[in-house]
């Protein structure tokens, strides 16, 4: 899993990235971040113009929090993503 973070002084963003998982999992992650108050996630369409049938047809995800994001939830952000990336970024 790749991650990108970009903080200004009232939010940040972060941009998660496995590229072979399909898009009903991205949906399932984005379903159980959506659960943490303050956070906004939205899921990025492929940027490559090659079909790969073994790719995703998701870039990624894009998460949007305050800067002041609590704590507790931050934890279990890292935990939901943490168990994604256990179970479908195993190399084959």
């Amino acid at each position: 899993m790749s991650n990108k973070v970009t903080v200004s002084n009232s939010s940040s963003q972060e941009t998660i990235s496995i590229p072979a998982l399909p898009l009903a999992v991205y949906r399932e992650i984005a379903a159980h971040i959506q659960q943490l108050d303050g956070i906004e996630v939205e899921i990025l369409p492929q940027s490559s113009t090659e079909f790969d049938y073994f790719n995703s047809q998701v870039e990624g995800l894009l998460l949007k929090y305050p800067a002041d994001f609590p704590q507790p939830d931050q934890e279990r952000l890292a935990e939901i993503l943490n168990y994604y990336q256990q179970h479908y970024n195993r190399k084959s």
